[in-house]
């Protein structure tokens, strides 16, 4: 997620204050990634020395308003133009998790599976019952925080269903043959251990 350049597509409707811009992400958000608001000045402050937001009137209650520039409205028109780019490599940290503990002996991967699938399920039955508590399903702001729900929706199912294929490639394995012992070899230093292992292989 992209705060600095929704702060900044946000702008580009108009001059907003630090706590105002929150407000504004939150409206469009459904609070969703609520954001400090030390977080949304330290962005500010980013945006301003790019040149893409400068500083404009100051209110009676001392409100600094923030408004873009023409290089911050070209930056938003370009960022919603352009696609996300997803990374490559994955951080999934439950991936991870996963991937570690199936080579860990003595691990019951069978449980951090159905543990994990336990709060998958809850998770998207939340988000099932939120999806639905809007009060104007036809409004802005409910359609915005609907896309963003569903998103995690999707989400969530995905896991599921990941969590599923996992359990069943596992069954096919016997436990005592997935345990990794702590390698003998010495890594060099900057140098993956495929490598290594690919050298020792010619």
């Amino acid at each position: 997620m992209s705060v600095r350049q929704s702060l900044l597509a946000i702008l580009d409707q108009g001059p907003c204050y630090g706590y105002q811009l929150r407000a504004e992400f939150d409206r469009r958000t459904g609070s969703t990634w609520p954001l400090n608001v030390g977080q949304i000045y330290n962005t500010l402050d980013r945006l301003e020395r790019d040149g893409l937001v400068e500083k404009g009137d100051v209110d009676e209650q001392g409100h600094v308003y923030w408004q873009i520039t023409d290089a911050g409205s070209a930056d938003v028109r370009a960022w919603l133009a352009a696609p996300v780019e997803r990374a490559q490599g994955t951080r999934d940290e439950l991936a991870i998790k996963l991937a570690v503990a199936a080579t860990l002996p003595g691990v019951d991967l069978a449980a951090v599976i159905q543990a994990q699938r336990h709060a998958s399920l809850r998770q998207l039955q939340e988000l099932n019952r939120a999806k639905y508590a809007g009060t104007n399903p036809d409004g802005p702001e409910e359609l915005a925080w609907s896309l963003v729900v569903d998103s995690m929706i999707f989400a969530a199912e995905a896991e599921a269903r990941w969590l599923d294929h996992t359990e069943a490639r596992l069954a096919q394995h016997p436990h005592r043959a997935m345990g990794l012992e702590l390698s003998t070899q010495t890594p060099k230093r900057g140098r993956p251990a495929k490598a290594l292992q690919a050298e020792d292989a010619r």
